[in-house]
């Protein structure tokens, strides 16, 4: 039977491994972490559940997917339900918006909010849907490596319409020409985030991630999101993939262009391909320290990371939802310091997730689990310290002024994630949390191939290869090796 080895167990290298047990190939996957899932992970803490990384559940058909490859119901292994309010969005004027799922709703809410007409807003997400038809074949779910995808009627169809894609245009230029509102204009720059880009740099095109959010939905799974690393495990092991945890590669072996296995320690381990799941970076620098890197692709501005709060509060929030937004004042100055400054302004936007408004498991009756996010820059030798010691006070701050309620106080527990221990934890270069940043026009085209171009069977899937970061993309990059992948005779 042909062997496939694959390096790290994300969420890609999981869906890869169905992918391949399903074509028939026996797959071993080897796991440097005690547990699986890499950032889709969680950990307990005085009573409190959290999810330790993606707290977005967007596009689940793209995980039901692997269930029905295999012939069974994914309900047996893990549910999920829809949102009705996708975000709850708060500004330091009062001002409040809630993202209904309901386009009708939506719309009126916007228009009651932000006097945009609704109309106006439509136009928009027509737009924005009409980029994501044109392109999702070409930029998500073929490799942009490969002569044949530029072939085809759907890529033709898109170069015909490339100034509907809005290409040359920032995401900001393109909300600002479509709103008046500059409130409404950073709620829609707020996308470019998602793959932990700067909306004043990154392309106007990215007005599909809105389109993607808004036309399926935000859901939440019934067990929280480690329940998406959970059920894609047990379906792996059900179909025969072995997982050696707490296990390092050390090597990818090579022999006359040819991938011939993987060393961990002083063991080989054969076979007929290898996936890595590991960043980019480091497998070229420690995997494949014989074969020279792809300098340009590795040398690429880093996307943003992130400082991560994880509070045990001690009080419940009937204004808070499964997701909430604390815009900051000036959006521009917040980027600029990200990703011009390489540190954090003083007035950042705040993230908070709290899955216990859905899943009451996840704190104790009474109380929420706050995951508070702050977008970052990579880990360039900052002090860390310090910036978590002055976010700590101004999300404290801030939030408190907000519900008219002292936070600290009500921490029970906490924990924090810095950039260097994403990075420690999950091998991604720097700690940023999509590989390279979008920030460049041209970067779906920069970012590396799903196949090595010089190494026979060698495969790359995750975040920092093609098509990029985020759930979804990573779900699609383990969809793309699967489709160059032979089955087995």
């Amino acid at each position: 039977m042909n062997h496939a080895i694959i390096v790290g167990s994300g969420i890609a290298g999981l869906a890869t491994s169905v992918r391949l047990a399903i074509k028939g190939y026996r797959v071993t996957v080897f796991e440097s972490n005690t547990y699986p899932g890499g950032k889709l992970s969680a950990f307990e803490l005085n009573g409190f559940r959290f999810d330790a990384g993606p707290s977005l559940f967007t596009m689940p058909h793209f995980v039901t997917q692997l269930f029905e490859m295999a012939g069974v119901d994914h309900k047996s292994y893990f549910d999920y339900k829809k949102k009705e309010v996708g975000c709850h969005y708060f500004w330091s004027d009062k001002k409040k918006f809630r993202a209904f799922a309901d386009r009708d709703l939506f719309l009126n809410e916007i228009e009651s909010v932000f006097e945009e007409p609704k109309e106006k807003v439509e136009q928009y997400l027509n737009r924005a849907h009409k980029k994501y038809a044109l392109t999702h074949s070409l930029f998500l779910e073929n490799s942009l490596h490969k002569l044949k995808t530029y072939l085809t009627p759907a890529t033709i169809k898109a170069l015909a319409n490339l100034k509907v894609l809005e290409l040359p245009k920032t995401l900001h230029q393109v909300n600002e020409e479509s709103f008046s509102s500059p409130q409404l204009v950073q709620l829609f720059d707020r996308y470019a985030t998602y793959n932990g880009s700067d909306p004043f740099q990154t392309s106007g095109i990215m007005t599909l991630i809105q389109h993607l959010e808004g036309h399926y939905g935000t859901f939440v799974p019934k067990g929280g999101m480690v329940s998406i690393t959970q059920a894609l495990h047990k379906l792996a092991v059900e179909l025969g993939v072995e997982f050696h945890f707490d296990t390092e590669v050390t090597e990818i072996k090579v022999d006359q262009n040819r991938v011939q296995g993987v060393q961990v320690k002083s063991n080989f381990f054969p076979a007929n391909l290898v996936v890595s799941n590991m960043d980019i970076y480091p497998t070229y620098k420690k995997l494949l320290p014989k074969l020279k890197s792809p300098t340009k692709i590795l040398k690429q501005e880093r996307s943003s990371s992130a400082v991560i709060f994880y509070w045990g509060i001690k009080k419940s929030f009937e204004a808070l939802e499964l997701h909430n937004i604390f815009f900051s004042e000036d959006y521009q100055q917040e980027f600029k310091a990200i990703f011009e400054d390489l540190t954090v302004c003083e007035d950042p936007t705040i993230y908070i997730n709290i899955t216990s408004k859905d899943v009451p498991t996840d704190a104790p009756k009474g109380c929420e689990n706050w995951f508070v996010m702050i977008n970052t820059p990579a880990d360039h030798g900052q002090d860390w310290d310090e910036i978590v010691a002055r976010l700590r006070e101004r999300i404290l701050s801030k939030v408190s002024e907000e519900l008219g309620t002292e936070i600290e106080p009500l921490i029970s527990c906490e924990e924090v994630l810095t950039p260097p221990l994403i990075q420690d934890k999950t091998q991604s270069h720097l700690g940023a949390l999509y590989g390279a940043s979008s920030n460049n026009t041209m970067a779906a085209f920069l970012r590396h191939a799903n196949f090595s171009k010089r190494i026979k069977n060698l495969y790359f899937c995750g975040g920092s290869v093609h098509p990029g970061g985020g759930i979804p993309l990573c779900l699609l990059s383990a969809k793309i090796v699967d489709d160059m992948i032979p089955k087995v005779s």
